[in-house]
């Protein structure tokens, strides 16, 4: 009886060796288990003592799969079937096309079965996504308060959320200043501006794209009630890697400005006129914890040739948490024809705290 049992046993530890992946090392190590995924640095094999294990592709020399995999290729194929390896060469035995043998440096991604469902997926939302999947985005703040000998306050905070795809990208941004002095009555109110808009990219190649714009801005110190523009044109991705973009742009765009009423016109002003945009835009990460993004738009005037605007956004932060960061962010509005007896300049150089949610929204 024993005998029988025992005899069980090996035959059901064999079963188990028999349906099972293996990877060979170059240390002469094996691991047994199910093989999940592997990039062109990676492979991740699912083991029944040691769990989910990672193992370096280059430290593989030899593979024996009992399930199909999806191997694709650098030329673009895809090839199903159970794989085997020797010789630095995949042998990928396929139901259709028979066996299949590629260098393993030819390799760029293998998945099993479940593995390949969940990038197909994924890979259909990124093809076709919702208008609320993709967003991440950062709320940033600074504050400044004195009280004793002075009472002052200064306080801006700023918002950006991105939705970004393979196809297009939309973003959203605001942003909001305000100091006051109480020093000595009465009250004054020192600084106090709100700007925002929304810009959509389209991607006509993988280098070209179209985007159309509108912004608006508020400025009580410009005695500007409203400025809005409304543009697009086209732009090119220079530099398009995993760590750094920059994009140059050009187009144009129709500017609308109401002022409040002053001595200089008791009725207020209005202005209309029609601009060229053009500009850069660069985001980069400097480390695996600091990044450093900076925009900057002119804006010819070609209604009242030789007027023009300009805008320019600089921002570093570092991450201190994956949602939690501390930026320091300069800004500065240029505005070549502003109302009589007020200056071209407006600069704002803040520090603090950036609150981020989604991935990647640093």
């Amino acid at each position: 009886m024993w005998r029988r049992v025992l005899t069980a046993v090996v035959l059901g530890v064999l079963a188990i060796g028999a349906n099972a992946d293996q990877l060979t090392l170059k240390n002469g190590d094996k691991l047994s288990g199910t093989i999940l995924k592997s990039d062109a640095k990676t492979v991740l094999i699912k083991t029944e003592f040691a769990g989910d294990v990672t193992v370096q592709w280059d430290a593989v020399t030899s593979i024996q799969s009992s399930q199909p995999l999806h191997v694709d290729l650098k030329d673009g194929q895809t090839v199903v079937g159970t794989v085997a390896s020797a010789d630095g060469k995949l042998d990928v035995t396929t139901k259709t096309a028979g066996e299949v043998v590629t260098p393993k440096e030819a390799v760029i991604a293998v998945r099993n079965d479940d593995e390949q469902k969940a990038h197909d997926a994924e890979e259909d939302r990124l093809r076709n996504p919702h208008l609320t999947d993709f967003w991440t985005g950062l709320l940033d703040s600074g504050l400044s308060v004195t009280r004793g000998n002075s009472a002052t306050l200064a306080y801006n905070l700023s918002a950006k959320a991105v939705r970004a795809t393979t196809r297009d990208k939309i973003t959203v941004y605001s942003t909001a200043v305000y100091a006051s002095d109480d020093t000595t009555p009465p009250s004054r109110t020192t600084a106090h501006a709100i700007r925002g808009g929304i810009r959509g990219d389209f991607n006509v190649s993988d280098r070209v794209f179209v985007f159309g714009f509108t912004d608006f801005e508020y400025d009580e110190f410009q005695n500007l009630d409203l400025r809005n523009v409304l543009g697009g044109g086209v732009g090119y991705h220079v530099v398009k890697t995993k760590n750094t973009t920059f994009d140059v742009f050009g187009g144009g765009d129709f500017e609308q400005e109401y002022f409040s009423a002053d001595p200089a016109f008791p009725t207020g002003l209005t202005r209309k006129t029609g601009e060229i945009v053009m500009g850069e835009e660069l985001a980069t990460k400097l480390n695996g914890r600091t990044t450093l993004s900076e925009k900057f738009s002119l804006f010819p005037n070609i209604t009242n040739t030789g007027d023009y605007r300009f805008q320019f956004d600089a921002t570093a932060a570092t991450k201190l948490k994956s949602w939690l960061g501390w930026q320091v962010t300069y800004s500065d509005r240029y505005l070549s024809d502003p109302l009589t007896g007020f200056k071209k300049n407006d600069v704002l150089l803040s520090t603090g705290l950036r609150l981020m949610f989604g991935k990647g929204a640093l």
